[in-house]
């Protein structure tokens, strides 16, 4: 019971974040909190297993919670960015090689896991199709890749992020 309150209390206040500001009840109207409460309800439902896996509640820390927001507005923002201008350069020049990699993720956590892959779905030219539930290793579809780099097995996390180390923020966050 416990998982299923902390995840729909951490999804109703996150909703309410999101919403802040539409109405006169504390900064949101009564449509808006009675939304987020059955939002809340169904997330505590579906999520439950995946946001406090094995009664560890960990996520309750307050400075993870904080890393969060950091995180996106930080590494995870410049990567899209750069991202964003690959894509378009490669776009107007032509110049795209694709494929599938295997990139070994280092994430011990599901959770982890789960939020690297969505940081890399999340960029421009990549996207994440499958994980290996055992090694949890990702494959990735990139838009490019390198003369050579066909030939290699598998890639470390870090090497598709140019700039920011953001497997390692993952890491600070969810594990």
């Amino acid at each position: 019971m416990i998982p299923f309150i902390v995840t729909a209390s951490a999804a109703f206040l996150f909703y309410l974040v999101l919403v802040v500001g539409s109405g006169s009840v504390l900064f949101w109207s009564w449509e808006e909190i009675c939304a987020g409460v059955i939002i809340g309800l169904v997330t505590g439902v579906i999520c439950k297993k995946i946001f406090c896996r094995h009664e560890n509640y960990r996520m309750l820390s307050p400075l993870r919670l904080l890393r969060i927001p950091l995180y996106i507005c930080g590494p995870f923002l410049v990567e899209l960015t750069k991202a964003n201008l690959d894509v378009a350069y490669r776009v107007i020049t032509g110049r795209v090689r694709p494929g599938i990699i295997r990139l070994h993720s280092g994430m011990k956590s599901d959770l982890g896991v789960t939020m690297l892959a969505h940081s890399i779905t999340l960029t421009p030219g990549t996207l994440s199709v499958d994980v290996d539930e055992k090694s949890h290793d990702l494959f990735i579809h990139v838009i490019h890749i390198d003369e050579g780099d066909e030939k290699k097995e598998v890639f470390e996390a870090r090497e598709i992020f140019s700039f920011m180390n953001i497997p390692a923020w993952i890491r600070r966050i969810a594990e």
